[in-house]
């Protein structure tokens, strides 16, 4: 049974789609069958595991208007046991187009019935908003990251996450669960990075991970080639936190 992971924050550069491309490759070299979601218009975890965005012609949008099947829309990528869909700048009129459909919290986790036990882990990069995108990544996971950079404003709209995750365990999807807290951006000489690090451990105790992503000057640059960090260089400590995080997924569940 697949286990489907929103990684979630309305908050803008806080490591989403880093996590999503980079968590994905390393789960696909740990021998788990990944698939990958692009729920942001944006397209970068499209583009960062690269995938030409402009020649995407089936992918999230058709999925989440139910013209196509997601076996339809499903790309193999050159990272093992990855798999992804795809965006295009096109998602970004789904949240219209959908506002007077019935059920329109519900389109993702009904289009991806019939292949969620095709994979062990599907993730879903979500965009930075709590809109209709969200929320139908919230409704179909069973569980959600939330990245957390280790800066000021990094507890921020935490509050307004985790009550938008609250209503929707009440209305759309009562199964929904914390995976954990992921601090990243992590500098270990900045006193604020640690003050960060203190301060979330403190609030949130066993809902953080161990593994906290630091800053790494490779695990920005991998994406400009279309490469997770696994393929671009793997024994960064890029590369080296997210396997880490990996491993820390697969036990958690095992």
């Amino acid at each position: 049974m697949g286990k489907i992971i929103a990684i979630a924050n309305q908050k803008g550069g806080v490591g989403k789609t880093t996590t999503s491309i980079n968590l994905a490759a390393s789960l696909g070299v740990l021998e788990k069958k990944v698939l990958l979601i692009d729920a942001d218009p944006q397209a970068n975890a499209t583009s960062g595991i690269g995938i030409d965005v402009e020649s995407v012609e089936i992918g999230t949008y058709q999925l989440l208007e139910h013209s196509n099947s997601a076996k339809e829309a499903i790309i193999k990528t050159n990272t093992p046991n990855l798999d992804i869909i795809p965006a295009h700048i096109d998602l970004v009129a789904i949240e219209i187009e959908l506002v007077d459909k019935d059920e329109r919290e519900y389109m993702l986790k009904k289009a991806l019935e019939k292949i969620k036990n095709n994979y062990d882990y599907i993730l879903i990069d979500c965009a930075p908003s709590l809109g209709l995108l969200t929320l139908n990544a919230l409704t179909a996971s069973d569980a959600v990251i939330i990245p957390i950079q280790c800066e000021y404003f990094a507890l921020e709209g935490l509050g307004k996450l985790l009550n938008t995750i609250k209503s929707v365990q009440k209305i759309h999807n009562p199964e929904l669960d914390i995976e954990g807290l992921l601090l990243t951006m992590y500098d270990s000489r900045l006193r604020l990075s640690n003050q960060v690090v203190e301060e979330v451990q403190k609030h949130f105790n066993d809902m953080v991970f161990q593994t906290i992503i630091q800053r790494n000057v490779r695990l920005s640059e991998a994406p400009s080639y279309g490469e997770s960090i696994i393929n671009y260089d793997a024994s960064s400590k890029g590369a080296d936190n997210y396997l880490s995080l990996a491993k820390e997924i697969i036990n958690k569940n095992s």
